[in-house]
């Protein structure tokens, strides 16, 4: 992290930038520090379904190469060691998300400086069964009313809070334990629906209407687990709400695409453009610039 600091306050000009979507000013980088940065994460981080993939991935994982890690990579010529998977838990920390996939604290060694991550919203299945479950019952009340909720009443928090949080806890000091020295930076996830009901939307996210506050709510307390994991640790937590608030996936200026009719092949993760912003607000938090 000492290097990084140091190239962020050296003026030089960046050309090779993933192209239009990750152009930074000159102060931000020297190319060719070299400082040693680790990516782990889930879907998040691998950018899963924007394209290009990174051909150095499994298949699965479909990691892309304008993801989050790459822009800051590029951004502060540090050398990325880059192990985010779509579909990764906490378990794929220590364990093999695929064959011949390593655990991803492998990427991470005592001379890492830097390691950044979003982790969480996939133990349990968080993200995936609350989107499924809401979806299906939002089209079936073709809108009204609140049946996700109805249904399934406090259960995806109260897994959050119970198992979630503890898992995040143990996988970030597994971090520090590998890498004592190293900045360890942990984003929170972009907001996926709006404060409120969008009725323009809901051919793209068929969310009832009082289902919104619903999965809103269970995005704030994983974000706030998350939190709470990275402060216990001595980890920087990277605050997103603020930042991408009116950016959600049913937002014209959309960080995060929709279930339905969006530009990903994996939908309702960030399109390259939210995992610039990433980039660019980790960095801000790091005091990169």
């Amino acid at each position: 992290m000492r290097k990084l600091a140091r190239a962020a306050a050296v003026t030089a000009t960046v050309t090779g930038v993933l192209g239009a979507t990750a152009l930074v000013s000159p102060a931000q980088a020297a190319p060719s520090d070299g400082s040693e940065y680790a990516a782990l994460g889930d879907s998040y981080s691998a950018a899963s379904g924007v394209l290009p993939l990174d051909p150095t991935a499994h298949l699965l994982c479909a990691r892309s190469t304008k993801n989050y890690p790459n822009v800051i990579a590029q951004a502060t010529g540090a050398h990325l060691t880059d192990a985010t998977c779509g579909g990764a838990t906490t378990e794929h920390f220590a364990n093999s998300q695929y064959a011949g996939v390593a655990p991803q604290l492998d990427a991470v060694s005592e001379n890492t400086e830097l390691v950044t991550l979003t982790i969480g919203g996939n133990d349990n299945g968080t993200f995936l069964d609350a989107v499924l479950a809401c979806g299906l019952a939002g089209a079936g009340s073709l809108g009204k009313g609140s049946p996700c909720k109805d249904k399934n009443g406090s259960s995806f928090e109260d897994d959050v809070r119970n198992k979630t949080y503890p898992a995040v806890k143990a996988a970030l000091a597994a971090v520090h334990e590998k890498a004592p020295d190293a900045e360890v930076a942990v984003l929170g996830y972009p907001w996926i629906m709006p404060a409120a009901f969008d009725k323009s939307c809901f051919a793209k996210m068929p969310i009832a209407e009082g289902d919104v506050p619903y999965l809103r709510s269970l995005q704030s307390t994983l974000n706030g687990v998350v939190k709470q994991a990275s402060d216990e640790t001595g980890s920087t937590f990277v605050d997103l709400a603020e930042k991408s608030e009116g950016h959600d996936s049913c937002s014209g200026d959309r960080w995060v695409e929709p279930a339905l009719f969006g530009t990903n092949f994996v939908p309702v993760h960030p399109n390259a453009e939210g995992e610039k912003q990433m980039a660019d607000i980790t960095m801000d938090a790091l005091g990169l610039r």
